[in-house]
């Protein structure tokens, strides 16, 4: 059930009830709103107590330099470097389990955690949720491209039941990374040559450091002297934690790092509120990323009148935004008090945004081999094209619910059965073993003890559970027609079956009835008809198809015998 992020983009809250547990997926924020639309709808989830009665475990994918809406104190999962970064965002949340990658966290004796690498920012996690054998993943953000800091997400084929993904560019497939980096240095570049400044808003973490990185190769090469800040407070102690650890990083930096951090920036210095009016070319960099608050919406309204400077947008922007204005092409701007701001800078986006496009989507669902799936955090239009092409594609169930809509996945699961050596040696003997491409029945009693399965055979079975064996037979009554005695209709059918089954053990016992392996014929006169007979037919289930042919077969009747 979506409580934020339900075909929109932003304050990401999803619960999942998964075999009796109930797990909150985030608790964002939305950029595109300044009053209590800024966080999920917790009624959608419960209405009567506490939410925290109502959970068992809140699992955090990372963070945003944003006061969290709520207060949670109970068992919150997130990864290392996120567990670290979080006091100086001031989260209200208790970190009790930061977990690594790969690894499974065990939050109870039934539910686990394991978290997936989600390349995107620092610390960034996949998360499988798994209770039994029912499981679930949730990407939140994730990029499946490898950029100048970051490596891309991956996940194995663990065939959850249903992937919860992200669904931000659900339509884009986006060029070249080459290019784009390309035409990002010639705008900057041209624009501080004119003498004109360039704002670039970006969040704290991930495309701040990627391009830091990426404008500091290029001013060490071209050897530039306009400065280059980045936004004082949370980007500078962002950029401490990825020195920090730098083992998260890419493959490349990792190598490097001991003859040169990458994270250690010689050409950019930290910006005071004072610089932006300084005169001549400057580049900074200036959190939050949609340009809705704070110091890059100060410097915005600062630069926007002077049409040499420029804005470069590297990130999506929400509905709601001066981010999402400008690019819509808005020139004139409604601010507080109803100022009119109008806009004379040059207005540029150049998509850096580190969530995954509608080819890493597909990837990742290509490597998960999930039974379902499931669309949040996008657009209702755009999600509706990629469900249509998952479903084309992977031919699985694909949702996308809307905020308050909730969403029931029938699972069909998988029980491991261990089976026992005599077992198996009994069953070789009869056949050939097992393959997983031509299945083989095995018939054996099914044994469950301390929540694990085992298949063994009958004895094994009794021997185990101190039980005395039970026979159980099947009885069937078949009518024949015959005038004569009953001793007579019992030899008759006896020379019947003997002359028909030559390869069975037929006898007449000196009781009057008939055996036919374990099957018991025995024969009675009808209490109302004496001239018809009561063949009672009886067998164990090991002999239930000798047992149905015998009763097809006595049913048809027998020979006529000459008078």
């Amino acid at each position: 059930m979506c409580a934020g992020a339900g075909q929109d983009v932003g304050r990401s809250c999803i619960l999942v009830s998964i075999a009796g547990k109930n797990v909150m997926l985030d608790c964002g924020m939305h950029m595109g709103y300044n009053d209590d639309r800024r966080f999920p709808d917790f009624s959608y989830i419960t209405q009567n107590g506490r939410l925290t009665d109502f959970l068992d475990c809140v699992i955090i994918r990372w963070v945003r330099p944003f006061p969290c809406p709520s207060p949670f104190c109970l068992g919150c999962f997130l990864c290392h470097p996120k567990n670290s970064i979080t006091p100086f965002l001031r989260f209200q949340l208790h970190f009790p389990y930061p977990t690594e990658f790969f690894a499974v966290g065990q939050v109870d004796e039934e539910l686990e955690i394991k978290a997936y690498y989600a390349g995107h920012v620092l610390g960034a996690a996949m998360f499988q949720i798994k209770v039994g054998c029912e499981s679930v993943v949730y990407t939140g953000d994730y990029n499946m491209t490898p950029d100048r800091h970051l490596g891309a997400a991956w996940i194995d084929k663990c065939r959850p039941d249903l992937l919860i993904t992200e669904s931000t560019y659900a339509t884009t497939i986006r060029d070249s990374k080459r290019c784009r980096e390309r035409d990002f240095l010639k705008k900057v570049h041209e624009t501080v040559e004119r003498g004109g400044k360039v704002l670039i808003p970006v969040f704290a973490l991930g495309r701040a450091q990627e391009l830091c990185i990426l404008l500091e190769t290029f001013w060490e090469r071209m050897n530039l002297k306009a400065p280059i800040y980045f936004s004082t407070g949370l980007t500078e102690k962002a950029n401490h934690y990825y020195k920090l650890f730098i083992t998260w990083t890419n493959q490349k930096i990792r190598k490097t790092f001991v003859q040169r951090n990458m994270f250690e920036f010689k050409h950019i210095k930290a910006f005071d509120r004072a610089f932006a009016d300084n005169p001549g070319p400057m580049v900074v960099f200036a959190t939050p990323g949609m340009l809705h608050a704070g110091q890059s919406l100060q410097i915005f309204r600062k630069w926007a009148g002077n049409e040499k400077n420029m804005v470069i947008m590297p990130g999506y922007c929400v509905q709601g935004t001066v981010g999402h204005k400008i690019l819509s092409g808005q020139r004139k701007l409604e601010m507080e008090g109803r100022q009119i701001l109008e806009v004379k800078m040059q207005v540029e986006y150049m998509s850096f945004s580190a969530h995954a496009d509608a080819k890493g989507i597909m990837q990742l669902i290509r490597q998960a081999e999930p039974r379902n799936v499931l669309l949040v955090h996008g657009e209702a239009k755009k999600m509706e094209f990629l469900k249509q092409k998952i479903e084309q594609e992977f031919h699985v169930s694909c949702f996308m619910p809307a905020n308050g809509e909730t969403t029931s996945i029938l699972t069909n699961p998988c029980i491991p059965v261990d089976i026992s050596l005599g077992l198996l040696k009994r069953e070789t003997a009869i056949g050939p073993l097992p393959d997983a491409k031509r299945p083989k029945l095995m018939h054996g009693t099914l044994l469950m003890k301390d929540n694990s399965f085992r298949l063994v055979s009958p004895e094994q079975a009794l021997k185990e559970l101190g039980l005395a064996e039970h026979q159980l037979r099947f009885t069937c009554r078949v009518h024949i027609q015959d005038p004569r005695k009953e001793h007579e209709t019992v030899l008759r059918v006896y020379n019947h079956l003997k002359g028909i089954l030559k390869d069975y053990s037929v006898q007449h016992l000196p009781d009057g009835s008939i055996t036919v392996e374990s099957i018991l014929i025995q024969a009675t006169a009808h209490s109302e008809d004496q001239g018809t007979k009561v063949l009672l037919v009886s067998w164990t289930y090991q002999d239930e198809e000798l047992g149905s042919y015998l009763t097809s077969l006595l049913k048809k009747g027998l020979p006529q015998s000459p008078p």
